[in-house]
């Protein structure tokens, strides 16, 4: 007799897709018999200069432990973050990645008869961890491609407990300000976790920036997610981390795994922190690519989103699926994004000014301009 176990799996979870990442090279390379040097990978908002040299350097010097567990705690990574934002050592937790951050905060505090806010078009992680746990989804409506926050603070009821607000967004790009989440965050009562995730918030430019840091302070219910896979280039080393109260710190850790973060992403994090110059390079390149691409579209006559990541969402005024299937013959990889209710945008991550330039050019041939 064959067993279903699918069937024996919780309601949320048989509901549930796996999440589908951006294509790995090696597989466009296999799929279509593709030299991999002559891909190029825009579809992962991953840092395109490569990892920061004094982040290589710490990770060569902690192989040679690689028999040892990891420090648990992360003492020295949690002091350099306590250092940087003025904070204590007991207001940071680890994670593997700002997604393990995500999960911790819905696994500490949702149960199956709660709440969990989140805004249409946002991060897909939200509603996955949501759905697993077997609570209602509360999806608000977005406005112009971002987060409603004053719909959002409505939306919130007895039931909720918890509030993910993606700022800047993923795969938006869009950004609340700092007098916006402010006033939000006065709305929410604290007896609702908020959960505010910067991920991107080392590439904003501008006016009114937020800063999730300056809101701890009179806001125990408040989680900063925060992560190196972005402009800290480490993405591959998945080391993220939240900002908060002791108390809510505290909750954290006792759900957290033990030894979640590896000894190399904890050496490697620890050393890209003083590396000053890596970060302004990456977001000076950022700047530039942002600037390429959107100059690109236009030439091309696409409408696209203003974005404050490392992305950008375009629509290619067509369903994008085929667009998307007709750049990887051209060994283009890209994002797709018909699951955030978009389905005629293509997300394309910022890369290096011949990269960009040859995304460009391939997407005016396949769009036949």
């Amino acid at each position: 007799m064959h067993t279903n176990y699918r069937a024996l799996a919780t309601p949320g979870v048989q509901g549930l897709q796996p999440y589908q990442p951006g294509k790995p090279i090696d597989e466009l390379a296999r799929e279509l018999g593709l030299d991999p040097a002559a891909i190029v990978k825009l579809a992962s908002n991953e840092n395109p200069l490569g990892p920061s040299k004094k982040a290589l350097a710490a990770v060569s010097a902690a192989a040679a432990d690689l028999c040892r567990y990891p420090d648990g705690n992360g003492f020295n990574l949690k002091q350099k973050l306590a250092g940087r934002y003025g904070l204590s050592s007991g207001q940071i937790t680890l994670g593997n990645g700002s997604n393990d951050i995500l999960e911790l905060a819905a696994r500490a505090f949702v149960s199956c008869d709660d709440e969990v806010v989140y805004s249409q078009h946002a991060f897909a992680v939200y509603p996955i961890v949501t759905q697993a746990l077997g609570a209602r989804h509360v999806k608000v409506k977005a406005r112009d491609w971002g987060h409603d926050l004053e719909a959002m603070a409505e939306a919130v009821t007895d039931r909720t407990r918890l509030v993910f607000v993606a700022n800047p967004n993923n795969p938006t790009g869009t950004l609340a300000g700092k007098s916006e989440v402010k006033r939000f965050l006065q709305r929410v009562p604290e007896t609702v976790i908020v959960v505010l995730d910067e991920a991107y918030c080392e590439y904003m430019v501008g006016d009114d920036m937020p800063n999730g840091v300056e809101f701890l302070a009179d806001h125990p219910n408040l989680i900063v997610a925060r992560t190196f896979s972005k402009a800290w280039g480490l993405a591959a080393l998945r080391v993220g981390y939240a900002l908060s109260s002791v108390e809510l710190a505290d909750v954290l850790n006792r759900v957290r795994q033990p030894f979640n973060v590896d000894a190399l992403a904890l050496a490697a994090a620890s050393a890209v922190l003083d590396d000053e110059h890596y970060l302004e390079l990456s977001r000076e390149v950022n700047r530039l690519g942002i600037q390429q691409l959107e100059a690109g579209f236009d030439e091309l006559g696409l409408s696209w989103i203003p974005s404050q990541g490392n992305f950008v969402a375009v629509d290619v005024g067509r369903p994008a699926l085929a667009i998307y299937e007709a750049l990887l013959r051209e060994g283009i990889i890209v994002r797709p994004v018909a699951a955030y209710e978009m389905p005629d945008h293509l997300r394309v991550s910022v890369g290096l000014e011949h990269e960009n330039a040859r995304c460009l050019l391939a997407l005016k041939r396949v769009l036949g301009n």
